[in-house]
């Protein structure tokens, strides 16, 4: 049996109860129109004649009376007319008996006005109509008057009486009615209820297996018997089951088994992990990414992150989709903030390219790596080094003041061996003295009070101190400083204590690292981009490896092998104070043939 005929055999018990209540209720409505038609057609038709019968007694008696006192009678048609009223009704009536001692009552009255109407016709025809009315005829329609009034009320307390029994007849039905619709709603119900549940239970078995099999127990199978169509989902669902446990031990299942371990690794990461393919769709995430920022199977976009995040990860997934490699963060600086399911973090953005057999690429993975930790240690530390250089400088400037006067000769004359150690004291500090300053820029940069007095410079009055500043330290290192003219009339809206501290940084290094009867030149000229203008502190050093370039401006780095110089800030505060004027720094070198250091500010 088809399902559709199983569902409405379901049904099929509240359709009979309908009926039931249906022909119940035809049959007492049919009952009670065949009572009242019974009491309409009997009974009132017994009180009907009665009545007409009373009237034409009463005109009969009329002109009896008239005659008597009067001597005077209503014409002959009109008396013969009430005569035959009454035997007419009277002939009805009795064929029209239906009640008890309605018999009696009737030949009662046949008698009596048999008796009346032969008295009438002698009445009317009597020379002395007081006398005959008097003594004979009033008595007779007196006789004839008590069965008609018990005819009458014979029929009026049957039609009383049979109203009352319907009435209550009406009650029963309606009892019985509501018994009946109760009882037959209540098996339909029931009966309704078992064959759905049969139906329902078998439902039931086929989502439980649905759900093993959604857990990964191939092995489930469903066992119906029947030729419906939920037998027939039962044989293809463990057709199907089958199929898939053969394919799972297949090598197409091994790769299936691969990519869902694939998928374990990932949700292992405790950093958030969003991969990417060749066409910037994202494809997976992890759970850390998913209890992070509220991902889930039917929505992965990465629309869910937050702005600056997603700028990021965006950024990322282009480099490497763009064919140029890893994607890596430069230091915590590029570290953001966003708010999470956990509350605030800060993540740093790393992404790797997906490589397919034959080499290319076909996705990027991006981890966002919580840094959280790290950044309040870093934070940590940045505050011990700034208040540590803060506390440096007040003991560092007395002792600077010291050695400045014991070298004046102020407390009294020094041999020549001891002024050579006390210079080499002051170079120390002074020294000491860069280092600390430096350190104290690192810390308004990173807390955000690195301040620019911004006003028109001219770049050939900038220049041309530079090279008085820089002249006498390259003579004396055996180098060449060159410094090409400025383009005439080129003025820029800088901070000109701020900008020369980054040529200072630049010229240091460049004089530092290149050899005796090595050149240095500072150059300017309009970028190729429109509206900047490019600076470059050119060397002929030794250069930097490629693997260092990147890393030479972050904070306390210094290229292994080199000489030892400062603390390794310079670069970091050059850049900062670089990008905070709304230009960018950079390198370009290869060993042995030197190092340009470049950067660009807007033009005005």
């Amino acid at each position: 049996m088809i399902l559709r005929n199983k569902l409405l055999l379901a049904q099929l018990p509240l359709a009979l109860a309908l009926v039931v209540v249906g022909l119940m209720s035809y049959r007492a409505v049919r009952q009670m129109g065949v009572e009242s038609q019974s009491i309409l057609k009997d009974n009132f038709r017994s009180v009907r004649d009665a009545q007409a019968m009373q009237v034409a007694l009463a005109g009969l008696n009329s002109d009896a009376v008239s005659q008597a006192l009067h001597g005077a009678s209503r014409e002959s048609a009109a008396v013969d007319a009430d005569l035959s009223r009454f035997e007419s009704n009277l002939a009805d009536q009795e064929d029209n008996i239906t009640e008890v001692g309605e018999a009696e009552a009737t030949h009662a009255l046949r008698e009596a006005w048999d008796r009346y109407r032969a008295a009438f016709v002698d009445f009317r025809g009597t020379a002395e109509p007081t006398s005959s009315y008097v003594g004979r005829l009033e008595p007779l329609r007196a006789q004839v008057t008590r069965p008609l009034a018990t005819v009458f009320a014979l029929n009026m307390d049957a039609m009383a009486r049979k109203n009352e029994e319907v009435r209550s007849q009406v009650d029963r039905y309606q009892v019985l009615l509501v018994f009946l619709v109760l009882s037959a709603s209540a098996a339909g119900l029931v009966l309704s209820a078992t064959l759905m549940g049969r139906i329902l239970r078998r439902l039931g078995i086929l989502r439980q297996a649905v759900k093993r099999v959604g857990a990964g127990d191939l092995e489930a199978r469903i066992a119906l018997r029947g030729s419906d169509e939920l037998s027939a989902i039962a044989e293809d669902f463990n057709q199907m089951t089958g199929k898939l446990r053969a394919y799972r031990q297949s090598s197409l299942g091994d790769l299936f088994q691969a990519q869902e371990a694939a998928q374990a690794t990932l949700d292992s990461f405790s950093d958030p992990v969003l991969v990417f393919d060749a066409k910037s769709a994202l494809t997976t995430v992890n759970a850390a990414a998913r209890a992070a920022f509220s991902f889930s199977d039917q929505d992965q976009d990465v629309a869910k992150l937050p702005p600056a995040l997603r700028e990021a990860v965006e950024r990322a997934r282009t480099h490497v989709l763009g064919g140029r490699g890893a994607y890596v963060p430069k230091g915590f600086e590029e570290a953001l903030s966003a708010r999470t399911s956990g509350g605030e973090a800060f993540f740093l953005v790393r992404a790797t390219p997906v490589y397919a057999i034959e080499g290319g690429v076909v996705g990027a993975a991006v981890v966002l790596q919580d840094v959280t930790r790290l950044r309040l240690f870093d934070d940590l530390k940045n505050d011990l080094v700034a208040t540590v250089a803060h506390e440096f400088r007040s003991p560092l400037t007395s002792l600077r003041m010291a050695l400045h006067l014991t070298l004046e000769g102020v407390p009294g004359p020094l041999t020549e061996k001891q002024q050579d150690v006390l210079y080499a004291a002051r170079e120390d500090c002074e020294r000491l003295q860069g280092i600390v300053e430096d350190l104290l820029d690192v810390a308004r940069i990173q807390s955000g009070r690195l301040e620019l007095s911004r006003r028109a410079v001219r770049v050939s009055s900038l220049l041309e101190r530079l090279a008085t500043d820089f002249r006498r330290e390259a003579e004396e290192k055996g180098l060449a400083l060159r410094v090409e003219p400025a383009p005439e009339g080129l003025t820029l809206d800088v901070d000109p204590e701020r900008l020369a501290l980054v040529f200072s940084n630049l010229l240091n290094n460049a004089l530092h690292f290149t050899p005796r009867g090595g050149q240095v030149e500072v150059r300017v000229r309009m970028a190729d981009t429109p509206g900047r203008v490019r600076f470059e502190v050119a060397d002929t050093g030794p250069g930097i490896a490629p693997e260092y370039q990147a890393r030479v401006f972050e904070k306390f780095f210094q290229v292994p092998g080199a000489p030892r110089g400062s603390a390794g800030l310079g670069l970091y505060i050059a850049r900062e104070i670089i990008r905070g004027h709304g230009g960018d720094l950079g390198v370009e070198s290869a060993l042995g043939k030197g190092s340009t250091f470049w950067f660009t500010l807007p033009a005005t």
